[in-house]
């Protein structure tokens, strides 16, 4: 059941905009770490190239996992155990003896980070139903500030002299304080009943079942994970692309990018809601696009770093719009939404970046780099197919069986 945001608290908005925050602060906590990292176990590029694809993976498992523990047990207890797991994976981190350790505790940060990842979009799916455009694009901002704060701060520590660990451990520590906040403050169940989806089958908002996903959900799902691949291509790239340019200037480039994204999404709250939703989302990832072709193309340095920008101020909608949507269309089915969704995400954040690196070796790193440009428009012609294809909204196609999903 779709609720409104006065029946709840303002404590449970604030709860998830937190979630959110640390959820884009450990996305980068690794990556800001990863010299002291690959000094202190030995390793090269190709080790932590293997913790992320780990961490990737169980990420991806997280979110999946997170649809059908919340529509049976509640939210509730679904994120608090995720932020003990991502705790737990942290600590482990932090005080591992051995390289092989440090791996295979990615496996439990992933798995929390990606639970806690789906169930703060549910929650303001169900929050918020009101006003889905704004609560997203200020929910997703976060991410984008604890993206940017997480470099910064680990970076200061470490400067500062304190040991490369204690990031994660005190990390570790602000997920186990979590935990209590989350059980006493008052929020959507999340849960989904199984008699009232057979009724709700014969509608138009149909949800998803164990053996189908509705059409509009699978391009929404394609839609978020070309948007995702083209972004983090962009963003694990964009310092090697601007070689031309000194580190003291590539760097703060890509700061600049995802400030962009977070403008754009700080910006998107204040109207995202009087506007389509669908087409929206559409024109943006299309705008996203264009700046990125420019940006690519251009000759000079200082006018492809001000496209890039632009591509984050267009591109940071896209990722809360599709979101927005699919809560238009399944209001029944937030936790479903939020973690199909965040697993076709993290799907699409996996594979873009090495096969960049490997079309550039053979092609060069400019042409290697439109890839992200054809994943923007292949996002918008998805959520075009969205919005034209309205009518689909409660048809269904045959599709992968998901484990653990509940029975509609």
């Amino acid at each position: 059941m779709a609720h409104d945001a006065r029946s709840f608290p303002q404590a449970a908005g604030i709860l998830g905009a937190f979630i959110y925050f640390l959820v884009g602060w450990c996305g980068l906590l690794v990556p800001s770490l990863i010299r002291s990292i690959e000094a202190a176990y030995g390793q090269s590029d190709a080790g932590i190239g293997i913790y992320y694809l780990v961490a990737a993976l169980a990420y991806a498992a997280g979110s999946l996992w997170g649809v059908p523990a919340t529509e049976r047990m509640g939210r509730r207890l679904v994120l608090g155990f995720a932020s003990v797991v991502l705790a737990a994976g942290l600590v482990t981190l932090g005080l591992a003896l051995s390289w092989e350790v440090f791996v295979l505790a990615a496996v439990p940060v992933g798995l929390g980070v990606g639970a806690l990842d789906g169930g703060a979009n549910g929650l303001y799916l169900d929050v918020f139903s009101s006003n889905r455009g704004r609560a997203l694009n200020l929910l997703h901002l976060c991410f984008s500030l604890g993206a940017l704060a997480a470099p910064l701060v680990t970076g200061a520590l470490v400067d500062a002299g304190l040991p490369w660990q204690s990031p994660l451990l005190g990390t570790a520590l602000v997920a186990l304080l979590l935990v209590a906040p989350l059980l006493l403050v008052a929020m959507p169940g999340g849960r989904h009943a199984a008699g009232a989806a057979g009724s709700a089958a014969k509608s138009n908002r149909q949800g998803p079942t164990p053996t189908r996903l509705p059409i509009p959900l699978l391009l929404l799902c394609l839609a978020i994970g070309c948007y995702i691949a083209s972004e983090v291509g962009v963003s694990d790239w964009m310092v090697r692309f601007l070689e031309p340019a000194p580190v003291s200037v590539a760097a703060p480039a890509l700061a600049l990018f995802w400030a962009g994204i977070a403008v754009g999404r700080l910006v998107s709250a204040r109207f995202a809601d009087r506007v389509d939703h669908v087409r929206y989302a559409t024109l943006a990832a299309v705008a996203m696009s264009v700046a990125l072709a420019g940006a690519i193309l251009v000759p000079s340095v200082p006018a492809s770093i001000g496209l890039f920008a632009l591509a984050g101020l267009a591109a940071g909608p896209v990722a809360p719009m599709i979101v927005v949507v699919g809560g238009d269309r399944y209001p029944d089915r937030s936790a479903a939404v939020g973690g199909y969704l965040t697993t076709a995400a993290v799907a699409g954040s996996i594979g873009l970046p090495t096969l960049i690196g490997l079309l550039s070796v053979a092609v060069g790193l400019a042409v290697a780099m439109t890839v992200t440009v054809g994943f923007g428009l292949a996002c918008a012609i998805a959520l075009a197919l969205v919005g034209r294809n309205r009518r689909l909204a409660g048809s269904a196609v045959a599709s992968t069986p998901i484990a653990g999903a509940p029975p509609n």
